[in-house]
């Protein structure tokens, strides 16, 4: 019998790729599918909450119509699924495939595997990966803080494009993270600077009073108003007794696979939301697969992305 001993979250119960297909074969079973994720004690009006609702026999203009505020809604209205002609059934298979690919999956792949053009395939991935829109909780630790950069290295761009101003992090983007060792989930965010306050910050808004913090020698941490120790990677000191942040480091290291090998790119604009869907997808993979699918299709609701809103 699996353990959660067991490796590759072994003791997880997931679903296999055909089972999803023939699950999700009609619309209508899709349908079902999203109502009873999105109201498992009953259809409610989106507008007003009310209970009190008709099904429309013709199902037009929408399927539901409420009989308090008479305005005609769907399973989609005000969701992150909001006005898409995407059928729900790849929506469906969407979320499976984004919630058991580690490294996500690129648009040119959903075009593909979905059947829908590489435009929708981009306009769908990044509504998903705002459901992943991460609201910090406060860590109770002990917790490991670091950060990163991601973007380009200068060497393989464009003539045109190089800054020119040396390696390193030189024209990549920062980001930050936490990680509770207790609950193993993370938290991430793209930030604008790596100093003191910037890190600090970001620290003090995720973690709890007294909680215990690891971090590398890095000066922004030095002062944190927490207990705290720090490993000296600069001579090679990497863990001494509980000080390490190997776990936020192999969480860089997953956003790194998926950056170069499915993403090839992620764009200073759209990042926030690459981020938040590789910590969205860590925090919920000890779950079930059915149980991640359900996540996302609740996490959904009262969101919404206009594409013009994207391409701004």
């Amino acid at each position: 019998m699996a353990t959660k001993k067991g490796p590759g979250k072994s003791y997880r119960k997931g679903i296999t790729l055909v089972d999803v297909v023939n699950k999700f074969n009609t619309d209508e079973k899709a349908e079902e599918w999203f109502i009873a994720q999105r109201w498992p004690d009953g259809v409610t009006c989106p507008f007003c909450d009310s209970d009190n609702i008709a099904e429309v026999a013709n199902r037009k203009p929408q399927p539901f119509r409420c009989r308090a505020c008479r305005k005609h809604f769907s399973v989609k209205t005000d969701t992150l699924l909001h006005s898409s002609k995407i059928p729900l059934h790849k929506w469906a298979i969407a979320f499976y495939l984004y919630a058991t690919n580690l490294k996500g999956v690129s648009s040119m792949k959903l075009h593909r595997d979905l059947g829908i053009t590489q435009k929708s395939a981009w306009y769908m991935a990044h509504r998903i990966r705002e459901i992943w829109d991460d609201t910090a909780e406060r860590f109770a630790g002990p917790v490991e803080a670091d950060e990163t950069y991601i973007g380009g290295k200068e060497g393989n761009k464009h003539a045109s494009k190089k800054l020119r101003q040396g390696r390193g992090a030189v024209g990549k983007t920062a980001v930050a993270g936490v990680k509770d060792r207790e609950t193993g989930k993370v938290s991430t965010a793209v930030v604008p600077s790596t100093n003191r306050t910037t890190l600090q910050g970001f620290v003090g808004e995720r973690v709890a009073d007294g909680a215990m913090v690891y971090t590398d020698e890095h000066a922004a941490y030095r002062g944190l108003p927490y207990p705290h120790e720090a490993v000296r990677h600069s001579v090679g000191e990497y863990v001494r007794e509980m000080a390490h942040t190997n776990g936020m480091e192999s969480h860089w290291a997953m956003l790194k696979r998926g950056y170069i090998g499915v993403y090839h790119q992620m764009s200073v604009k759209h990042l926030p939301r690459y981020v938040a869907e590789f910590a969205g997808r860590h925090n919920s993979r000890p779950l079930d697969t059915a149980d991640q699918m359900a996540a996302m299709a609740r996490g959904a609701d009262g969101k919404r992305i206009t594409y013009e809103g994207l391409i701004a």
